[in-house]
């Protein structure tokens, strides 16, 4: 079966319908974006809501977008169909005052880019087949295009999954190093894993290489440590405030037993900040 059969299915005009893969040249967003299509679908819209020249002309003679995320080879997977309404042009600093632009910017997306307007495009989310968001997977056709017609492209169905790929597995716990910005966007199954582990974190300054060690013990653990992070930068943690939180990487020392007392975690903080010298020269002031 191909995509456009389901196409045809719901009554769709192929030729008014436009298919992207996207694959984000910026790294950041690459990894990311997934995660923005599971947790917060109108910043991922948003990503999508602007486009190249090329891609312009070719959008205003739509009336359907189909939105793909670039997956290995050349596969495809699904995030929503979407109905084009208007569109209208945007200055440089008109762009990046848009709310939901305006969160992708940590991510080094790129604005007008020596332009003066680009075209921006509302696009609504329609109902058409949501319950395949994250599931439905396709071939993409070969070539390095990553925008086509409908009616004149195969998109061969490759697999319909049970749960959704957007929501990934998290990498074991000693393998796991995330930035600042993610932490704003962490995957619902990451949260989940967080919120039942304490333990000895490390926040490591890119520009300065020098670290930080700190514990997790609180309701809500590791979780919610670095969500007070990822909303103040720095934790209320004095040598921190005067760094840039996008310099940060965190990662996690040492998991705990669940039931460990404050004052054993405490302790073993400490001798991490022993052995990794972040008193004396690093980030820790104590």
């Amino acid at each position: 079966m191909d995509f456009k059969d389901l196409l045809i299915k719901q009554g769709l005009d192929l030729e008014k319908v436009m298919v992207l893969r996207h694959r984000p040249t910026e790294p950041r967003i690459r990894r990311v974006l997934p995660w923005l299509a599971a947790e917060k679908p109108e910043v991922f819209n948003a990503y999508q809501q602007a486009q190249n020249p090329d891609a312009e002309r070719a959008l205003m003679k739509a009336d359907i977008v189909a939105a793909f995320i670039a997956q290995e080879g050349e596969k495809a997977l699904f995030v929503g169909l979407y109905r084009l309404g208007k569109w209208r042009p945007v200055t440089d600093e008109e762009f990046w005052a848009i709310p939901a632009v305006a969160e992708l910017k940590p991510f080094n997306l790129r604005g007008v880019e020596g332009r003066e307007t680009c075209l921006w495009f509302e696009l609504e989310l329609t109902h058409i087949y949501r319950e395949w968001k994250g599931r439905l997977v396709v071939k993409w056709p070969v070539g390095r295009l990553w925008w086509r017609w409908a009616k004149s492209n195969s998109f061969p169905i490759h697999a319909i999954h049970e749960e959704s790929l957007l929501d990934a597995e998290m990498p074991p716990w000693d393998r796991l190093s995330l930035t600042w910005e993610e932490l704003r966007v962490l995957p619902t199954k990451w949260k989940a894993a967080l919120r039942q582990w304490r333990g000895i974190y490390y926040i490591f300054d890119i520009k300065l290489a020098k670290g930080y060690v700190g514990s997790a013990c609180g309701g809500e653990n590791i979780l919610g440590r670095w969500l007070n992070y990822a909303a103040s930068g720095h934790g209320g943690n004095k040598k921190l405030k005067d760094r840039e939180p996008n310099d940060f990487l965190f990662t996690i020392l040492q998991r705990t037993s669940p039931d460990m007392e404050r004052d054993e975690v405490g302790q073993l903080e400490a001798t991490w900040k022993d052995r990794l010298h972040t008193r004396d020269f690093g980030l820790n002031d104590n």
